[in-house]
């Protein structure tokens, strides 16, 4: 009996002392954890970066100064073509816009059959007066001889010499009617006044018209100007010689010189007209509205990368790159652009890193992770 009190005893025992350790260890365990849970509260968390960027540095660079400006192309001079003949009936036209021609080129032909019998009629007149004027200086010539024998009376002698002048005018004024109809004989002939081409026509075939009626018009030599309006606070910084470009509607560009410049500014815009000659080119044509520029010299500006300014509801913005790696976005004054590059004004320190690209990716606050630098040209080395 004694010894089954002492088993019971001893189980008891084991039974306490696994409990307790138990206990034990379960305390341990959460104060671990507690003491996890209370070092990591006191840790910061750190921010990952969002993006691996390129960085650039505003770069100067030599931009052009040029003066902007639009205008119209339009003809270097045009000469108006028209008939001189009246009450002729047309008969032919040789050419069409676009034609060109050469000076002295026949372009249309009036019917002639009138014409030409007028001049028949001329030329009859004249051999009749020719052979009148030939009679009455016969008789002047022997009344003078017979003057000294007096066979015939002062009186007689003068009428004779009277009619041989008379007879002579009119042998000149009949000369002069047969001119008149060779002239009109010839302006059945329109005639191209100079090299140049055909801009307009408004000859019709079977049409009689009177005199002075235009028929064609003609872009004389074929020569187009740009006739551009620029403001009067510039036209003093233009002058004849400069070059010019100028882009047509498609897209294409011309390479002019200035010719002029007007002596005159319009009260009303306070523009001045100045006047381009444009090279031969089979884009441009009389009537189109182009724009330009006029090429005055360089300067020296701070400029970025396109790529790394962002455009936003008419305003520029590029994103400062700080020394931690955060972003902060940067509002620009945008000047002057050329070819990859574009002006800086302000806003921005020269030595200031801005992300080169991507920017549109990002936002104010961000952390990023810097892979190099780019050079002025905008490319990485």
């Amino acid at each position: 009996m004694m010894m089954n009190k002492s088993r019971s005893l001893t189980a008891a025992t084991v039974v306490a002392v696994g409990f307790t350790v138990t206990v034990s260890w379960l305390l341990q365990v959460s104060s671990s954890a507690s003491d996890n849970d209370a070092l990591d509260s006191d840790t910061p968390a750190v921010t990952q970066p969002a993006l691996t960027v390129a960085v650039t540095t505003p770069q100067p660079a030599m931009l052009p100064i040029r003066i902007a400006a639009n205008g119209n192309i339009m003809a270097w001079q045009e000469a108006s073509v028209g008939t001189e003949a009246n009450g002729l009936r047309l008969a032919s036209v040789e050419v069409n816009v676009g034609d060109v021609v050469q000076r002295g080129q026949v372009l249309a032909t009036f019917a002639s059959d009138t014409v030409s019998a007028e001049l028949a009629q001329s030329r009859a007149a004249v051999a009749e007066a020719e052979a009148a004027l030939a009679e009455a200086e016969d008789n002047a010539q022997r009344a003078h001889e017979l003057r000294d024998t007096g066979a015939m009376a002062t009186q007689q002698i003068l009428q004779y010499g009277t009619a041989a002048r008379t007879a002579r005018a009119r042998l000149e004024a009949a000369q002069a009617v047969e001119r008149v109809q060779q002239l009109r004989l010839a302006q059945t002939q329109v005639l191209a006044p100079d090299d140049g081409v055909i801009s307009t026509r408004s000859a019709t075939v079977g049409a009689v018209l009177p005199a002075g009626q235009e028929l064609f018009r003609l872009i004389r030599f074929g020569r187009l100007e740009w006739r551009a309006k620029v403001a009067a606070s510039d036209l003093e910084r233009l002058q004849p010689g400069q070059s010019a470009r100028v882009t047509l509607p498609g897209g294409r560009e011309l390479e002019g010189r200035v010719r002029m410049i007007a002596p005159l500014v319009d009260v009303a815009t306070r523009n001045g007209t100045v006047y381009v000659d444009l090279p031969a080119s089979d884009g441009a044509r009389a009537g189109m509205f182009a724009r330009g520029e006029f090429a005055l010299g360089t300067r020296r500006a701070m400029t970025l990368p396109r790529s790394a300014v962002q455009l936003r509801d008419g305003f520029g913005y590029v994103h400062r790159v700080g020394e931690d790696g955060v972003i902060t976005e940067v509002k620009v004054a945008l000047g002057q652009s050329e070819g990859d590059r574009i002006e800086i004004l302000s806003g921005l320190d020269p030595e200031a890193r801005v992300v080169a690209s991507g920017g549109a990716f990002l936002g104010d606050g961000d952390r990023v992770r810097v892979e190099r630098a780019l050079s002025l040209s905008g490319r990485q080395p």
